[in-house]
């Protein structure tokens, strides 16, 4: 990927909201000429040690299955020809954040609770709204 190329960033996490962000977050590269760049984060569990895991533990796998899995039901056969995946270790917020520098948008979902409770947003969804280096789409599913 060139320093040059237009790039639009997008959080997932194979939850239904971040299928809708990765769908918006197409669209915008469609019509923008734009690269789009899923990317998802991982990090170990505080309570992580040696004995809370088996050896065979290995959440960049896993956290890529689920990132291939969420674009293949995402797109199909018919995935962006610029698409980027990426597995990145770190919390979510700060991978994202990071990956925002030099981007041309950064687009996540949020996990909404119905209700008074559903005008918040979620955590890393605030986190990047406040320190992305780009401008940040934050997708909510829409009420039935």
């Amino acid at each position: 990927m060139s320093k040059t190329t237009e790039r639009v960033v997008v959080g997932v996490d194979g939850s239904e909201q971040s299928k809708l962000a990765l769908r918006w977050g197409a669209r915008i590269c469609a019509m923008s000429g734009s690269q789009l760049e899923a990317i998802i984060a991982w990090q170990y569990p505080i309570s992580y040690g040696m004995a809370a895991a088996s050896v065979q533990y290995d959440p960049e796998s896993e956290m890529d299955k689920l990132l291939t899995e969420t674009v293949d039901e995402v797109f199909g056969d018919d995935r962006p020809n610029d698409l980027v995946l990426s597995v990145r270790e770190g919390h979510p917020a700060k991978v994202l954040n990071d990956a925002s520098v030099g981007a041309t948008m950064l687009v996540v979902g949020t996990r909404g609770h119905g209700g008074f409770a559903g005008l918040l947003l979620g955590s890393v969804s605030a986190n990047v709204a406040e320190h992305a280096a780009c401008p940040v789409l934050v997708v909510r599913k829409p009420a039935n």
